[in-house]
């Protein structure tokens, strides 16, 4: 392996090397006397685990520049899986199961893979949709650890796996968008990207080799043997992220001493609200990122005295640009979050080092070229634009996405990241809202998070919905509610008294005035990835017939 190559796998052997008996990963097998009983594997065993793995897939005929959909469970197996792939300088393809059959199945026949490593199930559902899957011709099966048996005849060869060179331009991987406000896209993951990636993560957050990391979202994972950090995998469904049992991430924590972990707001609401109910505490965490939605100051409060001696960190970005910015807990409570509740937006932080991010003017077609005229003034909001090294190039096999996603600049691009917000006098960055999502009225434009934090405020909201109704560009705009558990308004009386107390909050702020229509749901439509984004499109289509 040469120290010129940008190939991720090579930090895996690495730490084998620096700290082979430092624990890498610990996979839950089951309860046993009074805590979890884990599988746990050094970075040594680890890397002597990928290079079996490497050799078997090989043997099997994936070779470089194979293009091989995954679909394995999280934890040990995924990342053996991953850094074997990446070792071999193969494609790993990453699509989110849970986006839908009809999605899913668009995904991979777009993507054309030509391996399938997934589970028993995911075998079959490659047989049974043929059409979808025609270009696949390798098929390996993955069961729970599967491949940790395989040294007997893939191991002990007495010298490492010959890990493929690569280029910081070559491709890495095609990982899924999830589909928020469109269609899912793959986005082109270069191994450079994921090498400042890891530096950026480090560096930003002060991560030190020896910490134990509680991943929520598998992908997480994968950064850890870079960042020299331990991997307790969670007990939960990371498809289903909202159902989670958080007595079971509270007790992993404890167990494991974790010191650091990453989850979606959602997430943490139900942990933090689990620990306050319990009056847990969490004291070996020092920081907890919370990403994927936008992060109430709410939920700061909550969390603070369960993390007594952590940073609550709110990393902003999307799957083509991880990370843009990021904003700290202590500054939200002390400095930000009175603007946020007064319809201001939610503040994520200044960008982080080497990534440069730029406000333009709200636009709907294609624009090819950048031109600093584009840029508009400080406070004003308009679309987040975002270029560095952590910034993809493009979408797979999605040309025209692509023109209207990205702005050349010379030799480098910027993303467009779809995403509406300003900049403060501070340099801070402000969220909005998503472009697509905003309700253009005859008053003027109105910006989802904007409006929404009005009327959070609400003791028996648990989080809002703004939709237009209507024309496209003269729509009428309404709140959606998902009261708090219990709250749901059961009588005609008991909404109206609801609303009545929503349209007052509403008027008390120039951002609101003019909302007047509301309506009750249950249960919101959101992203599968963090169950925490709310598909607001869906929601304006659900209540259409009520204007």
């Amino acid at each position: 392996m040469t120290e010129d190559s940008a190939n991720v796998a090579r930090f895996l052997p690495l730490m084998a090397e620096r700290v082979p008996d430092q624990c890498a990963v610990k996979a839950p097998l089951g309860w046993e006397g009074v805590g979890v009983e884990y599988l746990v594997r050094s970075f040594a065993e680890m890397d002597a685990d990928c290079d079996a793995v490497a050799r078997f897939f090989v043997q099997k005929g994936i070779v470089r520049g194979t293009r091989v959909l995954l679909m394995v469970k999280p934890g040990l197996d995924l990342i053996l899986t991953t850094f074997a792939l990446f070792k071999i300088g193969a494609v790993p393809v990453a699509v989110d199961p849970g986006m839908g059959l009809k999605s899913f199945l668009n995904c991979v026949h777009r993507s054309q893979p030509e391996a399938l490593v997934g589970i028993p199930l995911a075998i079959g559902i490659s047989r049974l949709f043929r059409k979808s899957f025609q270009t696949v011709h390798i098929r390996i099966k993955a069961g729970a650890n599967s491949f940790l048996n395989l040294h007997e005849k893939y191991g002990g060869v007495g010298e490492n796996f010959p890990m493929a060179i690569t280029r910081t331009d070559d491709l890495a991987a095609v990982l899924f968008t999830s589909g928020s406000t469109g269609p899912p896209k793959g986005v082109r993951y270069e191994h450079g990207m994921f090498d400042a990636q890891v530096r950026l993560i480090r560096d930003q957050y002060h991560i030190e080799p020896g910490e134990v990391d509680l991943p929520m979202l598998p992908i997480f994972a994968l950064f850890n043997p870079a960042l020299g950090m331990t991997t307790v995998v969670p007990e939960m469904n990371p498809s289903k992220p909202a159902k989670v049992d958080p007595g079971k991430i509270v007790r992993a924590i404890k167990q494991n001493a974790v010191t650091t972990s990453f989850g979606s707001p959602v997430l943490w609401q139900k942990i933090g609200r689990y620990c306050a109910e319990k009056e847990i505490s969490l004291p070996t965490m020092r920081r907890v990122l919370i990403a994927g939605a936008p992060v109430s100051p709410g939920l700061v409060r909550l969390l603070q005295p369960v993390l007594p001696n952590a940073i609550i960190h709110t990393p902003y970005g999307a799957t083509e640009c991880l990370p843009v910015s990021s904003h700290s807990g202590p500054e939200i409570l002390e400095k930000t979050w009175q603007h946020t509740e007064k319809g201001k937006g939610t503040c994520v932080g200044r960008p982080v080092p080497e990534v440069e991010v730029k406000i333009i003017g709200i636009t709907e077609g294609a624009i090819p070229q950048f031109d600093p005229s584009l840029e508009i003034a400080t406070g004003e909001i308009g679309e987040i634009i975002v270029k560095g090294p952590v910034v993809t190039k493009s979408y797979d096999r999605l040309d025209n996405e692509t023109a209207g996603a990205k702005i050349h600049q010379n030799d480098e691009t910027w993303h467009r990241i779809g995403d509406l917000g300003y900049f403060d006098t501070e340099g801070r960055l402000w969220f909005c809202g998503r472009k697509a999502e905003r309700v253009v009225t005859a008053e003027g434009t109105l910006f989802t998070d904007c409006c929404e934090a009005i009327f959070n405020r609400h003791p028996d909201v648990y989080r809002s919905a703004l939709i237009g109704i209507g024309d496209v560009e003269n729509k009428s705009p309404a709140i959606v509610v998902e009261p708090e558990k219990g709250k749901f308004p059961k009588t005609a009386d008991a909404r109206e008294e609801f609303i009545a107390e929503l349209r007052t909050l509403g008027a008390a702020n120039s951002v609101t005035k003019n909302i007047q229509t509301f309506f009750f749901d249950r249960k919101f439509p959101v992203d599968v990835r963090h169950n925490a984004k709310i598909h607001r499109l869906t929601l304006a289509k659900k209540y259409l017939s009520h204007r």
